[in-house]
């Protein structure tokens, strides 16, 4: 049985990725739609925010000469391929989703708002947010965390490549520590890279807690649905 009603999932562009490095792995997309899919049928409403920076990375583009508004602009397009990339596997293994657009792309994705995301939710599908807020200057981190306070999640749950969060990079740094739990404060103290300031500042004053796991690892969504403590909890 589900320790949560509702969630916010938030994944990472980079690892649907996978092995290849760029671009969309199926067989890695397949694997998270299979994960949702297992969620859902715990009885879970799931709202899902996707990184694009398996294809385009906003902040990256600037520092390679483009503008930064239309380098942002090109990030959230790419947030919306791969939540239609997600929206199509989760179809085809029978899940009914919606993909919602925070800029207007009729018929590609309806316009987000907050009552239509709930109304779905209570409905039974799995909702997709893409775009991230829709304007520039602001990551997919903080477009997860301003949908999860919108609609009211019990936990945002970020799915990453790691299995929760390290005293240091534990890909660089082989003597690094995990955290089962942390607080916010210091998480800015320790000064950790969980997520931009932006969005961590936001779920610590709308009292949204986060969920940091390993996603790539098949089955772990539901160990931490299931209450299972195999990543690190960031709370007040």
């Amino acid at each position: 049985m589900a320790i949560f009603k509702r969630i916010l999932l938030k994944l990472s562009g980079e690892s649907l990725a996978g092995n290849q490095g760029y671009g969309i792995d199926v067989d890695r997309l397949n694997d998270y739609a299979a994960q949702i899919k297992e969620a859902r049928e715990m009885g879970v409403q799931i709202g899902i925010v996707i990184g694009g920076g398996n294809i385009f990375r906003g902040l990256s583009g600037a520092g390679k000469g483009f503008d930064r508004v239309k380098g942002d602009q090109m990030g959230m397009c790419a947030t919306v391929i791969n939540s239609l990339a997600l929206s199509s596997a989760l179809g085809a293994i029978g899940v009914p989703s919606r993909v919602l657009t925070a800029i207007r792309m009729e018929p590609i994705g309806e316009f987000y708002n907050k009552w239509n995301a709930l109304r779905l939710l209570e409905a039974g599908e799995v909702v997709i947010m893409s775009a991230g807020t829709g304007n520039p200057y602001f990551t997919t981190d903080t477009g997860s965390s301003l949908r999860g306070i919108e609609k009211e999640a019990d936990e945002m749950l970020k799915g990453t490549r790691v299995d929760g969060i390290y005293t240091a990079d534990p890909e660089k740094d082989p003597t690094a520590t995990k955290f089962t739990e942390i607080t916010y404060d210091e998480i800015y103290q320790r000064g950790l890279k969980v997520m931009d300031l932006t969005a961590t500042t936001m779920c610590k004053e709308n009292h949204l807690p986060i969920y940091v796991f390993n996603m790539d690892q098949y089955g772990n969504l539901k160990r931490v649905l299931s209450g299972e403590q195999i990543g690190t909890l960031v709370r007040n």
